[in-house]
C-alpha cells in the first residue's frame, strides 16, 4: 500500500518548537527579499548610469596624465612604451595613443586683424583620436601654412573673456577658419616663422592640435630634440564609467578629468553598497537553512523511535526521507514566490514613483531575477532533502 506524508505524520513530533521553525521562515523570507531586491537594484544602477552623451562610433575618449604630488614633483611623469603597452592591453579598452607637445618656444599673433601675441603650446596626436579632420589638415615638409585644430571651448574663451579684456573683435565659429595666424617657433637652430591655419574646432581634445609629422619635424629640425615621451595619453574605450577601467586608473595612479567619470564613481559606489546587501542577505539565507536544520534534527531526534519502528517494517530510509522532505516543498515555494512578488512591487514603485515613470527602466523585474529564485527553490529542496536523509540514515 503507498504511503503518503499523512499516513506517518503521527510518528514524527512536529508541533513543538514551532517558534524555531517560524523564526526560520521569516529569515529565509527576508534573506530571499533581500538578495532579490539588490540584485534587481544592481541592474537598474547599470541601466540607469549609461553614458547617455553622443560618441562617435560608440566609444569614449578621455585623456589620461600621471598624477603629481609634493613628493614626485621632480620626477619624470611621462609615459614609457611599457606603460603605454600596459595600458593598450587592457580588455577594457580598445586603443590608446600618446599626446605629443612641442619641444621648442611657440608665439602666435592674430596680425592687423587681431593685434595681440601670446605663447601657445603645440600637440599632435593620430588622427583616428580626432573628432573633427577636414581634408586640409595636411602638411609637409616645405610647406610655410600649418594646419591647426584648436577646442571650442578656446575659441569659447576667447570670445567671452579674452577679446572683451582686450578690446578685440569676437569671432564665430565660421569666420575662424579665415584667420591667418603668425606661428614664431624657436629653438637652438634659430626660429623660423609659420602661418596657421585655424581649419577645423574640436568638441573632444582641449589642445592645439598640429600635424603629427609638423611637430616631428619641428623638434627635430627647430629644437634638435624627439618628441619623446608624452605626458598625456587619449584613451579610447567603449565606457569611461566602467568600473574596471576607474579602479585600472587608480590602481596606477593615473589622473582623469572627474567630470568625465563622475558617472561611473557614482555607480562604483553604489555598486559597492548594492553588493553589500546581497551578501547580508545571502548571510541571512544562510542562517536561516541552519535553523531549520536544526529544527530537522530535533524533529528527527524526537520521533527517533518512531521512525526506528517505521524502518523495522521495512520502509527505506531513502523513501522515508523523500516523503518528509515533500511536506516542506510547499513551504519554500510559498516563501520565494512571496518574496518574488514583493520583489516585483518593489521595481513597480521604484520605476513608477521614484523615477517618474522613466521609460529607460523597466517596471518589470529582470529575468535574471526569476533565474535567481528558481535556483533557489531548488536549493533549499535539495538541502532539505539532504538534511533529513542524512538525519535518517543516522538513527
Amino acid at each position: 500500500m503507498a504511503l503518503s506524508f499523512k499516513n506517518i505524520a503521527p510518528f514524527l513530533v512536529i508541533d513543538e518548537n514551532k517558534t524555531s521553525r517560524l523564526f526560520s521562515y521569516f529569515g529565509l523570507g527576508i534573506g530571499v527579499l533581500l538578495l532579490l531586491c539588490s540584485v534587481q537594484l544592481y541592474i537598474n544602477i547599470n541601466q540607469l548610469m549609461k553614458e547617455r552623451n553622443p560618441k562617435k562610433s560608440n566609444y569614449d575618449f578621455i585623456s589620461i596624465t600621471k598624477r603629481i604630488t609634493d613628493q614626485n614633483m621632480g620626477q619624470d611623469h611621462s609615459f614609457t612604451a611599457a606603460d603605454l603597452q600596459d595600458i593598450k592591453s587592457q580588455r577594457f579598452i580598445s586603443d590608446a595613443t600618446p599626446l605629443l607637445a612641442n619641444k621648442f618656444i611657440v608665439s602666435a599673433s592674430g596680425g592687423p586683424a587681431l593685434p595681440f601675441t601670446t605663447d601657445i603650446f603645440l600637440e599632435a596626436i593620430d588622427n583616428d583620436f580626432i573628432d573633427t579632420i577636414p581634408p586640409s589638415f595636411k602638411w609637409k615638409e616645405g610647406d610655410n601654412v600649418v594646419p591647426i585644430i584648436i577646442s571650442s571651448d578656446y575659441l569659447e574663451l576667447y570670445n567671452t573673456v579674452f577679446a572683451p579684456s582686450r578690446d578685440l573683435p569676437q569671432i564665430s565659429q565660421n569666420t575662424v577658419g579665415a584667420l591667418m595666424l603668425e606661428l614664431e617657433c624657436s629653438g637652438v637652430f634659430g626660429t623660423k616663422i609659420f602661418k596657421g591655419n585655424i581649419v577645423a574646432l574640436s568638441d573632444r581634445i582641449n589642445s592645439v592640435i598640429v600635424p603629427k609629422n609638423f611637430l616631428e619635424w619641428a623638434n627635430r629640425s627647430i629644437a634638435n630634440l624627439p618628441s619623446g615621451n608624452a605626458t598625456r595619453v587619449y584613451i579610447k574605450t567603449t565606457d569611461a564609467n566602467n568600473v574596471a577601467f576607474l579602479d585600472y586608473l587608480q590602481s596606477k595612479d593615473y589622473q582623469v578629468n572627474k567630470d568625465k567619470t563622475r558617472f561611473g564613481r557614482v555607480k562604483q559606489v553604489l555598486q559597492a553598497v548594492v553588493s553589500g546587501l546581497g551578501i547580508f542577505a545571502i548571510l541571512v539565507i544562510l542562517l536561516a537553512m541552519m535553523l531549520f536544520s536544526f529544527y530537522l534534527q530535533l524533529m528527527i531526534a524526537r520521533s527517533k523511535d518512531n521512525l526506528q519502528l517505521l524502518l523495522t517494517l521495512g520502509y527505506s530510509p531513502g523513501w522515508l526521507s523523500n516523503t518528509v522532505s515533500k511536506k516542506w516543498v510547499p513551504v519554500y515555494v510559498t516563501i520565494i514566490v512571496v518574496a518574488l512578488t514583493a520583489t516585483q512591487a518593489f521595481q513597480y514603485f521604484f520605476q513608477q514613483g521614484f523615477l517618474n515613470g522613466r521609460d529607460d527602466l523597466s517596471p518589470y523585474i529582470h529575468w535574471t531575477i526569476l533565474a535567481i529564485a528558481f535556483i533557489l527553490i531548488i536549493l533549499c529542496i535539495g538541502v532539505n532533502y539532504r538534511l533529513i536523509k542524512r538525519a535518517l540514515f543516522n538513527l
